[in-house]
């Protein structure tokens, strides 16, 4: 018999859902309308003595031991958040024994339980959950019992018209040897029986007299939307014109006969100091200068007149006649001839004699002493011998002095040594003090 109507009531579920046919929406706010539902029950007795004291009971009951019901109800809404639900339950169960401690047949408890259920949303929200309090009292087979419920539940609302509950709730018994506490399950569907509202729609207003839209100036632009509408303009300016066809219109532009920004109310991006560089460009702007340093001058790092590009010693001031590097003094230019001219080698050899060496190292002083200085050590011969073997001899000679100032610590960057041969005498050859002259070692002293 049990299991006939649990099977009855699982088809009723089933059949009120999807025979439901009624098309009534609501809005926001609204509240719900008169449902009558039919739910399916299970009540756990066992669970509440183990929530109570779990070390005495098994715990939470099987599917197959739990009380099965059903349930009809009324449910109508009180708020739009708030719903006031009646429902008569009916449950089979053995209550004698929990009085008689013997177990006999099933019997039917039929109760009457109104409750108040609070949601937190609108009630036309497809999933809303809701808590639920109430009271209850019920005939068990021959005794009177009570309880209060309180607990969760879930409502889904398929256009305000089928709702579908699922429930859970403890229920403490105000009749212990009758009831017991018990966790109670609840699932249903329930329809809406109230009368769809109609919405009375008011007649829609006569229609306003049109009056012909006017366009005075005649440029497309209706005067409603033409914000100069005695002046033909562009549609895209609101019919203002645009003289230039830079976009601003003539009676915002301060130059309107020149394209132009509207940052700069209709003007060219200005160049203030005339290089063809625009001042949003130049980084100089009052300043004329030049593109490669974005509008500024060339620089002019020692600030000595010669500027960066044309001056060998940018750190240093100096005049432009010494491509802007420090004039280098007559005494020390003198103190490098001397020496220069006092250097020796064996006849027809570029080795030194050891009388130049003096003057060398005075020259290694000066180097010493002003780190910015260089020099070339430039070697010339006679015209006696071969030309071709003069030309070594030359190179040779000069080399030999480079090598005596690496050798004495100057940088080998700061020297270079070039033989010119017999080409560039400075006296005549047909003479012994002419030839004499000739074999000679120059040393330029420069500082760039």
């Amino acid at each position: 018999m049990k299991q006939k109507l649990t099977l009855i009531l699982a088809l009723s579920l089933l059949a009120t859902s999807a025979f439901s046919q009624k098309s009534k929406k609501m809005g926001n706010g609204d509240k719900k309308g008169p449902l009558f539902g039919l739910h399916y029950n299970m009540a756990d007795f066992n669970a509440p003595l183990g929530i109570k004291d779990p070390l005495k009971s098994s715990g939470y009951s099987r599917f197959n031991d739990m009380t099965k019901g059903f349930s009809l109800s009324y449910w109508k809404g009180i708020h739009s958040k708030v719903d006031f639900s009646v429902k008569v339950n009916a449950s089979f169960r053995d209550y004698r024994a929990i009085r008689t401690g013997l177990t006999q047949k099933t019997e039917i408890g039929l109760e009457l339980e109104p409750s108040i259920n609070i949601r937190p949303f609108d009630d036309a929200a497809l999933l809303n959950p809701f808590l639920t309090v109430g009271v209850g009292g019920g005939w068990y087979t021959d005794k009177i019992g009570a309880y209060v419920p309180a607990g969760l539940g879930l409502q889904v609302n398929f256009n305000s018209i089928t709702y579908v509950f699922v429930q859970a709730q403890y229920r403490w018994t105000l009749t212990k040897d009758v009831l017991g506490d018990n966790l109670f399950y609840s699932v249903g569907v329930a329809q809406n029986i109230g009368k769809e509202k109609v919405k009375v729609v008011p007649p829609p207003p006569p229609p306003p007299v049109v009056e012909v839209p006017k366009d005075r100036d005649g440029d497309g632009v209706l005067d409603a939307d033409d914000k100069c509408p005695d002046v033909k303009g562009l549609a895209s300016l609101q019919g203002c014109p645009d003289r230039d066809g830079d976009g601003i219109t003539d009676a915002d532009d301060k130059c309107p006969d020149v394209p132009g920004l509207a940052r700069y109310q209709g003007c060219p991006i200005p160049d203030t100091d005339k290089d063809g560089i625009n001042d949003e460009s130049d980084k100089c702007p009052t300043v004329p200068g030049i593109a490669r340093y974005q509008g500024c001058p060339i620089p002019d790092t020692d600030g000595d007149g010669v500027n960066d590009e044309e001056d060998k010693c940018i750190n240093e001031k100096g005049p432009a006649s010494n491509f802007g590097c420090p004039v280098i003094s007559e005494e020390v230019i003198k103190k490098v001839n001397r020496a220069a001219q006092n250097v020796f080698f064996a006849t027809g050899s570029a080795k030194l004699l050891a009388k130049s060496n003096s003057k060398l190292d005075e020259v290694v002083a000066i180097l010493n002493e002003n780190t910015t200085y260089k020099v070339a050590v430039d070697g010339h011969t006679d015209n006696t011998g071969k030309e071709d073997k003069n030309q070594i001899l030359s190179e040779n000679r000069a080399a030999a002095v480079k090598a005596y100032l690496v050798g004495k610590g100057i940088a080998e960057s700061r020297l270079t040594s070039t033989g010119y041969g017999q080409g560039t005498p400075v006296a005549d050859n047909k003479t012994a003090a002419g030839r004499a002259k000739n074999r000679r070692v120059e040393m330029t002293l420069k500082n760039y």
